[in-house]
């Protein structure tokens, strides 16, 4: 927090003087992780069982793994500053029912290379993956991973049906997130904007409406169970109310929880379960509770 405000100071004070130098300091913080999440030693098992390989996209080695016999295939997708590992419950959850697990570490994260990368990456990763593995029987996805999926079902990608966690559905609120933690002012945020469009995504279109997950909803027809924390203060469980509006009811069901934040949500045994129920079920998927015991972390939507 000491390190956030004293970032949010000296932007701020540049900006008053010169718009460039800040605005490409907030920009370089904007479009790279920073850290990479390492393998947790209850994650290394598992990890270190899968098949690995490698997909270059933009000139960068990104790493990818798969587990099982390759029948019914499931594409986990991670978030920003994530990696493949974090998906270890599910992994499990998935051999057991005879599914086969497909993941990766994008660009910047986990055991890939390079520093930074961006929507247009994972979409290229997750249609390429397609290619080898798929059609996918289901997806999850996590935080900035849920707008990823969705973009690349939109434009295509076969998935059967997606469990979003935390998910993201407004490709502006990455900005607004990030805004409002560095709290930077509005001359600061218009150059973020500008650099993103420009430099970051240049050519890929009116990105705020293309890669918005609410705008074309009638694009994916595959149900959604969405899982979301009231006290996520990452991706606020506003972003999983807009994508229900966007979505409606009979596709997609809402789960919300209370206490597990922004990433313990993912991990949580109840919302597991509840996942991997919807996601092993049979078709068609009436989108009523799944048949599994929640536990008192998950509750109905409102």
């Amino acid at each position: 927090m000491a390190a956030t405000a004293l970032v949010r100071t000296a932007l701020n004070a540049t900006s008053r003087i010169a718009t460039a130098p800040p605005g490409r300091v907030a920009f370089e913080l904007f479009r790279n992780p920073l850290l990479r999440g390492r393998v947790r030693p209850a994650e290394r098992d598992l990890h270190e069982r899968a098949t690995t390989g490698e997909l270059v996209v933009n000139g960068k080695r990104a790493r990818v793994y798969h587990w099982g016999d390759g029948r019914r295939p499931v594409l986990l997708v991670h978030g920003w500053r994530s990696r493949a590992s974090r998906f270890t419950p599910y992994v499990r959850g998935l051999l057991d029912l005879g599914l086969s697990p497909v993941a990766f570490d994008a660009p910047g994260h986990g055991d890939s290379a390079g520093r930074a990368t961006t929507i247009l990456e994972y979409r290229e990763l997750i249609g390429r993956l397609a290619e080898r593995h798929g059609p996918f029987e289901g997806a999850v996805a996590h935080s900035f991973g849920t707008c990823c999926t969705l973009l690349a079902m939109a434009e295509g990608v076969p998935v059967g049906r997606l469990v979003a966690v935390a998910g993201v559905a407004e490709f502006a609120y990455l900005v607004d997130g990030f805004s409002t933690v560095l709290g930077l002012n509005d001359r600061l945020r218009a150059d973020l904007v500008r650099r993103i469009e420009r430099v970051l995504l240049p050519g890929a279109g009116d990105i705020w409406q293309r890669f918005d997950a609410t705008r074309r909803p009638e694009l994916v027809t595959a149900p959604i169970l969405v899982v979301h924390d009231e006290d996520d203060d990452v991706v606020p469980l506003r972003q999983a109310h807009l994508l229900r509006a966007a979505y409606g009811e009979r596709q997609l069901r809402l789960l919300t929880t209370r206490g597990l934040g922004h990433s313990r949500v993912l991990v949580e045994p109840a919302v597991v379960d509840n996942a991997l129920a919807f996601l092993a079920a049979p078709r068609p998927m009436a989108l009523e509770p799944a048949r599994v015991p929640a536990g008192p972390a998950v509750l109905p939507a409102a």
